[in-house]
């Protein structure tokens, strides 16, 4: 299982079934949540997802498989709800205090 230490996180991908719809907004969401951290969030389809465009891929647990196969090496976080998800914060909380995520 891949592993990160939150302060070495950059870039995340939110990656969904289409590349529109809810996760555009989360897509907005977390990027306000991490930009005083430094990191960049960015959106894209897990058909078109790609070893070394992000640090941490976060999508729908339906399609985790898909995204850890697409993205080999890259730390792929599962979510159940698009909004309030403990995955979004446990992911701030990596990158603010430096602990290490894996997924």
């Amino acid at each position: 299982m891949p592993t990160i230490d939150g302060d070495a996180v950059r870039r995340v991908l939110v990656a969904c079934e289409a590349g529109m719809g809810s996760s555009a907004l989360l897509t907005s969401q977390l990027s306000a949540r991490l930009a005083p951290h430094g990191v960049e969030v960015a959106h894209t389809a897990v058909n078109r997802l790609e070893a070394g465009e992000g640090d941490v891929v976060l999508c729908h647990a339906a399609l985790a498989g898909r995204a850890r196969q697409a993205a080999p090496g890259v730390v792929v976080l599962p979510f159940q709800l698009f909004m309030g998800d403990p995955a979004f914060d446990r992911l701030e909380a990596a990158i603010r205090d430096g602990d290490t995520l894996g997924g």
